[in-house]
């Protein structure tokens, strides 16, 4: 995600929330890189503290996504 340095004065609660999912924030200042703000927790401990990630993995009717988005529809189309 880019933002400017105006952004990022009148926008730093979304930008830190973006940061907090996980992205990495360019700050730009007359359209050159002059900051890059990352998250201070690795990636991949950010994934395991949402309990809803993972939350359908054990489901067999959703191993594969087609057919079971297929067998869904089967009822509003004739």
């Amino acid at each position: 995600m880019k933002a400017t340095a105006k952004d990022l004065r009148y926008n730093l609660k979304n930008i830190l929330e973006s940061v907090g999912r996980g992205e990495e924030v360019l700050i730009t200042n007359r359209g050159r890189v002059k900051a890059r703000i990352i998250s201070a927790e690795p990636k991949s401990d950010q994934t395991r503290k949402n309990p809803f990630v993972g939350i359908w993995k054990d489901r067999k009717d959703m191993q594969d996504v087609e057919t079971y988005v297929r067998d869904i529809r089967k009822g509003r189309f004739a």
